[in-house]
Order: C-alpha cells, then structure tokens, then sequence
C-alpha cells in the first residue's frame, strides 16, 4: 500500500492505492491562502504541514510518495527547522521587476525557463535578502521530506529541481553561473536525486505534480485542470517561444527525460474568485450548472490575468479582463466565461506544440462534464477523462511502486461543435486576449 501525499496550493490530498492503483483510503485538508500585498501569494510551512498530518491522519501504508505544488519556495533554519518567513507560492508576483531585468536567452538555454516570478530563483534571491544563518532552502516535497525524516534529509528530485531557474537541465544539477547571479550559495541547496529514488524514512518516490500526472499518463499530452492548468507531454523535442522546457519523472537506472510544459495560472482559481470575491456562486460546482442554462456566451470573455498571464504570454504585469458586459449580462454568464476560458488557454498552449491527435485530461476541474465537452469542441480533437481525477497522487505511487505504465483512462468527450464554430467562439477569445495584453500596466513600454 503507497500513500500518496498530494500537497496542493489549496489543500492536501491522501490517497492509499494498492499496485494496481486502486483506491483504499483518502484524506483531505485544506491549506489557507495568505494574501498580504496585491499581488503577493504565501503559504504558513506550519500550516502546510499541518494540513499534510491531517490528510494522512489514521491511513494505513508501506511507503511514502509525494507530489506537490512547485516553485513555491521555502526557508528554514538548518539547526532548529524553523521557517524564517512564510513560504512564496508559486502565484506571488512581487519580483516581476527582477526578472525584467534577466536575460532571457541566458535562463532558456540553461533551464528551459523563461525569466518570470512563478519560478523558486527570484523568490529565494528576495529572502536572502532578508535573512541569514545556517538556512536550508526547499520547495515543498523538501519541507515535506525535511519533516518526515526529522531533518535528517535535505532533498529534492529532478522535476521540482528544475522549476527552480537554478537547475541546469542539461546536467540537472545546480548551475554555478545560476547561483552566482542570484547570490545564491549552493549550501543552502538541497541535495537532487531522481524522482523514484529512496529518500528515507519509506519515502520512495517524489515528482512535482504536473510531472507526476504526466507520469501516470504514460507521458502523453495531458492536461491537469485544478487552480492552474497545465499542459505536458514528454519529448526530447527543442520548444517554441512560450512553451517550457523541463525535467520528466525518471525511474532509478533510466535516462534522463524531457518534457514540453505549458503553464496556465488561473482556471479553477477563477472559479474561486467568482465565489469568495464576487460572491456570484455559492459553490464552483455551481459554475457547470449555469453554464448549461445558457445557449451561448452572449459574448461575454473573460481573460482571468488575476496573476499576470503565464504561457504563452509570459507577462507578469497582465491584468484580468471581462469583455461583452450589456444590460442582459448575468452571473451566469460570467460562470461560463470563467469555464471558457480554461478551454481557450489550453488551446492557447497547445497550439505553440505540435499537433495532438488526443488530450488526457486529470485534475479536479476534470469533474465538469462541460467544461470537458467544450475543451474537446475548442480543440477539436478527443479529450480522454483520467478514472481517477487524482492523477498527480497516481503519477507519485506508480514512481513509489517503480512501474512506468499509463494509470486506466474514462470517459472519452468527442468534438461536437463545428470547426467554424469553435474557431469563431476563439476569435472572440483572442480579442479579448489582445485588449488585455494592450491596456496592462507596461504595455507602451513593449
């Protein structure tokens, strides 16, 4: 039996699976979500841990796996195990003007990355900045890893190494010149290992989360719908601008592997800002059921830059915006356009990455049967709904059992919708698109 640790942006998920990734147990809590400047987004590591120690409370199991929310960077005191700050998710902008000043060439040809606060590097720069001592830096499998090993390991895998913009994806090991720029000393660092190596204490498997669903989809393109969306498939093959490069989940004894990464910051999260800030729907289950009492979108577009907007823009300073607003307008209509939009940026995505033939999507958005249909009708293309919406808990335990197969698949959406119809519901979208990128704060300075 593998417990499966799940650590999400917004909550931790157990699951207990047998080796044939059956379900035996589950566990759940929620992580609270601090917001202490606009546009700063932070985590208590207490209250992360805590949220773990709930999820898993009274399951039963062999071994460890842990997937986790990436680039969400930590820091703690070496000696007492203290975090000296809370953590920086993943989401927090507050060094967008850092990374203007990066030479992006540079970070691309060494990481994969393009020079943007979402990545560990500014993040971690900012706090050194701030604090001194014997300190450990982490994203959160090596807090995880850290607390379950009473301190006695300090370590992270290849993937979560590689979101960091201090990981050379060539090597994937620390990169001096990296460091150097952002005055980083690698003590602080943690030790990298492959994703299903033992990291003690029954650990035997880590995989940031996109990297683990990719793992459970047999390395196919997928997409995991949940705050974010997020787009990969495993290949070896060069990126085009805006599409990612990074590490892909490797059994011990493999070769190092690659994948195509797309990263969409805000869907589900969306959703969340039409229930907590507008308060427009009591529950985001609400969201299908009034997108099916529409017959269209009234054109009505919403782009939700509420983090600035991730591929295949990349611009931090973006600003969300809703257009087609008339008297006739109603929270029902915001609902969908908050549902299109999810479909409009992974097509988005996609399109900057070679022609796909079927999507597997996972993740708890996975849940709205219309946002599948409609992801299947904006693409064209068959989405293949994962058995298990949990696909990154999966993607961790099949690394812990060290078996390289695709988890078993369910429900198939087929396109429905014409291919004028979708492309002209596109279009609107990406005039919408452009209004956004043309009124954000430093657009006349591009």
């Amino acid at each position: 039996m593998i417990l499966a640790i799940d650590q999400g942006t917004t909550a931790t998920t157990c699951l207990v699976v047998d080796e044939e990734l059956n379900v035996h147990g589950r566990g759940y809590a929620e992580l609270p979500q601090h917001f202490p400047q606009p546009g700063w987004v932070e985590h208590d590591p207490h209250e992360i841990w805590r949220s773990v120690q709930q999820a898993m409370d009274g399951l039963s199991y062999d071994a460890i796996a842990i997937t986790n929310q990436r680039e969400t960077t930590l820091l703690w005191d070496r000696g007492t195990g203290e975090p000296l700050s809370n953590a920086i998710v993943w989401q927090d902008r507050r060094t967008a003007d850092r990374c203007a000043e990066l030479d992006a060439d540079f970070i691309r040809k060494r990481t994969g990355l393009v020079p943007d606060p979402y990545f560990s590097a500014t993040k971690l720069e900012w706090l050194l900045q701030r604090y001194e001592g014997d300190l450990a830096f982490g994203t959160v499998d090596s807090w995880l890893v850290w607390k379950l090993t009473d301190g006695a390991v300090h370590a992270t895998d290849e993937t979560n190494a590689s979101r960091t913009m201090l990981c050379s994806l060539e090597t994937l090991d620390w990169d001096d010149e990296l460091l150097e720029l952002f005055s980083i000393p690698r003590e602080v660092l943690p030790e990298i290992r492959p994703s299903g190596a033992d990291f003690g204490a029954g650990i035997r498997g880590i995989a940031g989360d996109q990297q683990a669903a990719l793992f459970a989809a047999g390395g196919a393109a997928k997409a995991t719908y949940g705050t974010g969306a997020f787009v990969l498939v495993e290949t070896d093959r060069d990126a085009e601008p805006g599409v990612l490069r990074t590490a892909a989940a490797r059994l011990p004894g493999e070769q190092p592997r690659r994948a195509l990464e797309g990263a969409v910051f805000v869907t589900g999260a969306a959703v969340q800002w039409l229930r907590d800030g507008l308060s427009l729907i009591d529950d985001p289950r609400m969201a299908e059921e009034l997108a099916t009492q529409l017959p269209d979108n009234g054109g009505v577009y919403f782009v939700p830059a509420l983090t600035g907007l991730g591929s295949p823009h990349w611009r931090p300073d973006a600003r969300g915006l809703i257009t087609g607003l008339t008297r006739g307008t109603t929270h029902a209509h915001l609902a969908r356009a908050a549902l299109e939009a999810t479909a409009y940026q992974v097509r988005d995505v996609l399109e900057t990455m070679a022609p796909i033939e079927l999507l597997r999507a996972d993740g708890g958005m996975t849940r709205n049967r219309w946002l599948m249909q409609f992801q299947a009708d904006v693409l064209g293309v068959p989405v293949e709904k994962a058995r298990e919406p949990e696909q990154t808990a999966l993607g961790a335990a099949l690394l812990a059992l060290g078996e390289r197969r695709a988890s078993p698949a369910g429900e198939l959406f087929e396109p429905r919708m014409s291919r004028d119809q979708a492309d002209s519901l596109y279009s609107g979208w990406r005039e919408a698109l452009a209004r956004t990128l043309s009124s954000s704060p430093h657009a006349a300075q591009r």
